[in-house]
């Protein structure tokens, strides 16, 4: 390992990773990050490597070549690798799955492994431990090595506990079933574990009369996944407000909090957790709070190419308003957080004030809704105003107060982001005048306006060619033109590795600039048909017209664009 400079080893702990010393030495990360993370993966019983990758302090390419230079350890690119070549039963999976690392293979006694971190004691340990056998390292990156890992536990059914079939719910005697009881803490993990691996939005524990449900929100549709016992429901609704630091006493009124929980193979997860009193009991829905599609970053989401070089333009812009509009769950915060990744470099200020934050990210100053407290989204942009801003984003704007201080803040120097519940682009002016502001206000602020719906994406691996009247597709909106055989629309079937036909979302989007002849309806209090006819004509596509394309690309059918957009 490279010598820590000018950087004396005293300022660091003695308990902390060697990787640290490295990085802190590179100038990679300074010595305020480094002791912060190494607190934060202690707090999480997680690696400090997951947490530097999760903050988005450091990328994953940049920590491997660091990492490479200071343990003199040669670097591997995991992207050339076959995976049915890998070696079997070399090393307990679970060891692999619980260090992060990967066998690649052994030659004259020597285990060659892949790891992000080669001066990891505790899995070097645990290596000797298990093998007589000399070891090799390689360094990989991160980011490909959790997906490795991911997918090989996947493959290997070693996540196979997730099986709701499988699970013993006997173990969930009424007797046995406290909120510190092994088989109810197993459960609730299991049950999180197997909701993070589908991918789902929301958990949602919802207790009957003579019936107790488990339902899985996926891809914008809930699934029914387990009924356990109906006496679960009083635990296990404990327990889970015990873990998100809510009052487990109190059972009259709608309660929030939120948890952090660590798994082996997705890492720590963030949860909002919500409760409610029903009629038999309390209901629990638990929102999975993943930034991993957030750092994607734009072309991830769905947008278009036009639509992405008229968002860059506003977003590049010194001052002005942006908004995002959709109905909830559309994705706003998400595509907003997009471009906030973007923006987000030393020499900026970034603010957030959301109701709650949902997102957490390194460098961006995040400020939380508290009403009881007199902390409002218009006092909070107040409170912005004086420190000193680049860039402000405000969860939602819902009333004038919140509206009329943003458009302030627009026109005075700043970027500002938000979102509005709109059906459409065009429909945002008309909601911020019946807020009460006024239309020069908001043609000289509003600099652009996206709406968005998500669609689900057809599976790869079953979708089939669709035999789709012209009638019908000339209805849904596709011109005369259109109709070639240059491109084939499919249709949705079902197999093993989707539900239904259908496996992740995207979105559709309509980017609206406020060009200077919309200001020109606006300024005149023109109609939304006038706004949207403007619009049209200097090639702004609408939500359905934006679905339709990605019917034509074979990512989606026409029924789920008919399904999510208006006429």
């Amino acid at each position: 390992m490279q010598a820590l400079g000018s950087i004396s080893k005293t300022h660091l702990s003695g308990t902390m990773p060697a990787v640290i010393h490295a990085l802190v030495s590179a100038g990679l990360i300074t010595l305020d990050q480094a002791q912060a993370l190494w607190q934060q993966a202690k707090t999480n019983s997680t690696q400090f490597i997951t947490a530097l990758i999760d903050s988005g302090v450091v990328t994953s390419s940049a920590l491997a070549q660091t990492v490479s230079k200071a343990f003199a350890t040669p670097f591997f690119d995991l992207a050339t690798l076959d995976r049915t070549a890998l070696p079997t039963g070399l090393i307990d999976e679970k060891i692999c799955l619980d260090h992060h690392l990967i066998v690649l293979g052994s030659k004259n006694n020597r285990i060659r492994i892949a790891t992000a971190d080669p001066s990891n004691k505790e899995a070097s340990e645990a290596l000797k431990r298990l093998a007589p056998l000399d070891f090799e390292w390689v360094v990989v990156e991160f980011d490909r090595l959790r997906q490795w890992l991911t997918a090989t536990a996947r493959s290997e059914n070693l996540a196979h506990a997730l099986d709701w079939d499988r699970f013993n719910f006997e173990s969930l005697s009424e007797q046995a079933a406290t909120t510190q009881d092994v088989p109810v803490v197993q459960f609730l993990e299991k049950l999180l574990a197997h909701a993070v691996d589908l991918r789902a939005s929301d958990v949602h524990l919802e207790p009957y009369e003579k019936t107790y449900r488990v339902r899985f929100r996926v891809d914008g549709e809930l699934r029914e996944i387990a009924s356990p016992p109906l006496h679960l429901k009083e635990n296990l609704a404990s327990r889970i407000k015990v873990l998100a630091r809510i009052d487990i006493a109190e059972k009259r009124i709608p309660q929030d909090g939120r948890m952090k929980l660590s798994f082996p193979i997705f890492g720590a997860i963030d949860f909002r957790v919500s409760s409610l009193p029903t009629l038999f009991g309390e209901k629990i829905v638990i929102r999975i709070l993943d930034s991993s599609h957030v750092r994607m970053g734009i072309d991830a989401l769905g947008y278009e190419e036009d639509d992405k070089e008229r968002l860059f333009a506003a977003i590049r812009r010194p001052f002005g308003m942006i908004l995002a509009t959709g109905p909830t769950g559309s994705g706003k915060t998400v595509s907003l957080y997009a471009c906030l990744d973007l923006l987000n470099q030393a020499g900026v200020n970034i603010i957030t004030v959301e109701d709650p934050s949902e997102i957490h990210f390194a460098g961006i100053n995040q400020v939380n809704v508290n009403e009881k407290a007199g902390l409002t989204f218009a006092t909070a942009l107040r409170s912005f105003l004086r420190q000193d801003p680049d860039i402000i984003m405000v969860g939602e704007i819902r009333d004038l107060e919140t509206a009329d201080i943003a458009v302030k803040a627009a026109q005075t120097g700043h970027l500002l982001l938000s979102t509005l519940h709109t059906n459409d682009a065009p429909s945002a002016i008309t909601r911020l005048r019946n807020m009460g502001v006024a239309s020069f206000n908001i043609a000289s602020s509003v600099a652009l306006i996206t709406a968005q719906r998500l669609v689900r994406c057809l599976c790869k691996h079953c979708k089939i060619p669709a035999h789709i009247s012209s009638k019908i597709l000339l209805d849904a909106g596709f011109h005369a033109s259109d109709l070639d055989a240059s491109w084939q629309p499919y249709q949705a079937v079902g197999c093993s590795q989707c539900h239904k036909g259908y496996k992740g979302r995207m979105g559709i989007f309509q980017v609206m600039p406020v060009s200077e002849a919309i200001q020109r309806i606006i300024l005149r209090d023109g109609s939304v048909i006038e706004i949207a006819h403007q619009a049209q004509l200097e090639g702004v596509r609408s939500l359905r017209q934006s679905g339709l394309l990605k019917v034509k690309l074979g990512l989606t059918s026409i029924t789920e664009v008919l399904a999510v957009t208006n006429a």
